[in-house]
C-alpha cells in the first residue's frame, strides 16, 4: 500500500510540474549581440514535449544549426548549438528564462563574457 501511495503522490506531482512548464513551442526572435558591439537577427525555432526541447537557431546566411541538449524546466529552458568551421567545433551554451511572450536568454560560447538577450514570439 505504502509503494502506490508513493508512486500516486510522485506521479501527480511529476504531472502538475508539467502542466506548469511554460510554452515555448513556436518561433522566437531575437537582436544577438555579436562581435564588436554589432547585433544580428537570429530566429529560434523551439518545439517543447513534456521536458524535451528540440529546433533549431538560424545562423549566419539563414545557415539553420539543429539544438542539442534541450530542456524545459519550469520557466527555464536550456539547449546547445554547435557548428563547425575550418576542423573546429564552436559550441555555444543557451539558457532562457520564459516570461510571457519572451525568453531572457543567457548565451555562453566560451569565449570572453556570455551575450545576453532576449527573443520575443513571433506572432
Amino acid at each position: 500500500m505504502t509503494k502506490k501511495l508513493i508512486f500516486a503522490v510522485t506521479l501527480m506531482f511529476t504531472l502538475a510540474f508539467a502542466m506548469f512548464a511554460a510554452d515555448v513551442t513556436g518561433k522566437w526572435t531575437a537582436q544577438v549581440p555579436g562581435r564588436q558591439g554589432a547585433t544580428m537577427e537570429q530566429t529560434f525555432t523551439l518545439k517543447a514535449d513534456g521536458d524535451k526541447l528540440t529546433g533549431s537557431v538560424s545562423g549566419m546566411g539563414g545557415m539553420e544549426i539543429p539544438i542539442t541538449e534541450g530542456k524545459v524546466s519550469g520557466d527555464t529552458v536550456s539547449f546547445v548549438t554547435s557548428i563547425e568551421r575550418n576542423g573546429m567545433t564552436f559550441k555555444s551554451t543557451y539558457t532562457g528564462t520564459v516570461a510571457g511572450s519572451e525568453i531572457k536568454f543567457k548565451r555562453d560560447n566560451g569565449r570572453g563574457t556570455p551575450a545576453e538577450f532576449v527573443a520575443k514570439k513571433a506572432s
